[in-house]
């Protein structure tokens, strides 16, 4: 039987994953050669496994019942998972049979068992194409993964990752079409089995915190892999556009269908305010990702003129948008803002679009660390021909009940992460690039007792005259003293 004319199609072919696509949409690798690719895809390989062991360990209940397993597990190649977790799943792996073409008979007796840590080997015919496409897929009842070490049309490998149920439901369906030639008596137990944990959309902290633990786990530089040291940065920049993808996806389409619920007028008022929660908590998110996203584009990508499109534009217009979610932000953590505006607001030049973005994530960073009670103030003042906007806070705390400052963990390049939490967020080194490529400067000083003060710097457009602003937007506390400006 020739590979050539194999009869049933390969993951590649099922999956229509365009593994070129994600090599140039992702990081440019012209510079690498075919051996440092591989090296690069294998490396990321190793990660995603790791990090599939951390996240099942997450998942799964320690304390089961060892003879009922809570997930399976089919994969090309063994996973190098502990012998603790193997207890918990039934894996079965597939390996090629090294004799002849033909399908050898099944054992008289051919079970599933969950008692010890084994894998189960489970045949491929000889010169099965499979045996090439090294694969892990995982199904619990929480969540099913997918992980594939691809090759584009040029031969190259490439990995990526999913959690999209219906591509793991083609997966299994491929793989139930091979144990039916050779070892059919089990294919009614997995059937059972997979039913049981039947392919479903993950919660999306389930998909984020595995990209945390996929970027956290790829900078473990393997051995004698040296080579690629000058190409980690490339790779993180794919990671973080693969997991704001993964994420952006599912949450965009739940917010559009929130959206179609709120429009309804049978809602009860109890439902329909929690749709609005979830429409609020999608939004954000969503938002984040995209921020994140652009933050990788820029940084793979640093030409200004190919990716911002710099344009005289109303600041009162972003600032009227963005001030309500502002204020949502602060009243949801216990705290009060104020955002004072000259009633003469000059026109700016930037973008937008990531300045309504990058405004809010730095806002929504700089009200996650401080403690309940505190007010925030916005300041918007003329400076020369730039137009100064200014963070600044004040505790109300009692010294005794100031809480320390928040574990951080930096992932990366960009990204900062609270364990706590689980929050990610773009670091202050990624966000004063962000404000670089689209006109701006972010200065960011340390006051004794007093914290952060950040300071945005955005050119003005001398060529247009201020727009006025009626009023002054703000959230009065007349009991609030502010530091002086800087």
């Amino acid at each position: 039987m020739l590979v050539q004319k194999w009869m049933l199609p390969t993951l590649k072919e099922i999956l229509n994953w365009k593994f070129d696509q994600v090599q140039s949409w992702c990081t440019d690798n012209s510079g690498l050669s075919s051996s440092q690719l591989q090296a690069q895809a294998a490396q990321e390989w190793r990660a995603a496994i790791t990090a599939s062991e951390d996240l099942l360990l997450q998942s799964i209940d320690s304390k089961g019942d060892h003879l009922s397993p809570q997930g399976v597990v089919f994969a090309g190649s063994a996973p190098l998972w502990s012998n603790d977790l193997l207890t918990r799943l039934h894996t079965g792996i597939f390996v090629e049979q090294s004799t002849d073409n033909s399908p050898q008979l099944p054992p008289a007796k051919a079970t599933i068992s969950s008692q010890n840590a084994t894998p189960q080997q489970l045949p491929l015919l000889h010169n099965d194409p499979l045996a090439q496409e090294p694969f892990c897929l995982i199904l619990t009842a929480k969540f099913s993964l997918l992980l594939v070490l691809g090759c584009d049309s040029s031969g190259n490998q490439a990995f990526k990752f999913s959690f999209e149920p219906e591509e793991a439901a083609k997966v299994w369906q491929l793989l139930r079409s091979r144990l039916l030639l050779t070892n059919s008596l089990l294919v009614d137990k997995f059937d059972t089995l997979v039913k049981k944990f039947e392919p479903v959309a993950p919660d999306y902290r389930v998909v984020t915190n595995f990209s945390h633990l996929l970027l956290s786990r790829s900078h473990v530089k393997p051995p004698q892999e040296e080579h690629l040291v000058a190409h980690n940065h490339r790779s993180d920049i794919e990671l973080l556009q693969a997991f704001a993808h993964e994420v952006r996806t599912p949450l965009t389409t739940i917010r559009t269908l929130t959206r179609l619920l709120l429009k309804r007028k049978d809602l009860a008022p109890e439902v329909k305010k929690r749709l609005e929660v979830i429409d609020r908590e999608c939004t954000e998110q969503v938002n984040r990702m995209e921020l994140i996203f652009r933050a990788a584009e820029m940084v793979e990508k640093p030409a200004p003129n190919t990716l911002t499109r710099l344009t005289a534009m109303s600041l009162a217009q972003v600032l009227q948008q963005s001030i309500p979610r502002w204020q949502q932000q602060a009243h949801r953590r216990n705290l009060t803002i104020d955002v004072v505006l000259p009633q003469h607001l000059p026109t700016v030049v930037s973008d937008p679009t990531i300045l309504d973005q990058v405004l809010t994530g730095l806002i929504e960073n700089f009200t996650r660390n401080l403690t309940a009670g505190s007010h925030i103030q916005v300041q918007v003042i003329p400076a020369g021909n730039q137009l100064k906007l200014q963070l600044l806070h004040q505790s109300l705390a009692g010294e005794g009940d100031k809480l320390p400052p928040p574990h951080v963990k930096s992932l990366g390049k960009l990204l900062m992460f609270q364990p706590e939490t689980g929050n990610i967020s773009l670091n202050l080194n990624a966000t004063k690039y962000l404000f670089q490529a689209i006109g701006g400067k972010l200065i960011v000083r340390k006051r004794p007792d007093e914290g952060e003060v950040l300071t945005i710097f955005l050119p003005m457009d001398l060529s247009h005259p201020p727009l006025y602003q009626h009023g002054i937007l703000r959230e009065h506390r007349p009991d609030a003293k502010m530091p002086p400006s800087c």
